[in-house]
């Protein structure tokens, strides 16, 4: 239960953190309303809040959020920037995964 809590809250830290950043691009370089940096402020303000909620020490839940947070960006690259990402990008994308998963539930000193 642990694991589909943790990847559910960083699947959707990693959402609030692109789109808080995708609509200020959306904004300066595509020409959209100056009015996107609203929802972009609110969505970065749900990234740092959902951040809060591991139980885990800041520093490894930050550390560990970066595997998933490459991952998010590569299908974000898929879905809305309609780009496909290379057979590359899928090996870094299992790499950084198995970086999260080691950071997050290997065995630890207490």
């Amino acid at each position: 239960m642990e694991l589909l809590k943790t990847l559910t809250l960083f699947g959707a830290t990693a959402v609030a953190e692109i789109v808080g950043c995708y609509l200020p691009y959306l904004w300066l370089k595509q020409g959209h309303s100056v009015w996107l940096l609203l929802p972009a402020a609110l969505s970065l303000a749900i990234f740092v809040w959902l951040l809060t909620l591991h139980p885990h020490a800041a520093g490894r839940v930050y550390a560990a959020y970066g595997g998933v947070y490459v991952s998010v960006a590569l299908f974000w690259l898929w879905a809305v920037d309609s780009v496909r990402p290379s057979f590359t990008d899928y090996i870094g994308v299992a790499v950084c995964l198995l970086g999260m998963f080691i950071i997050m539930f290997g065995p630890r000193q207490v």
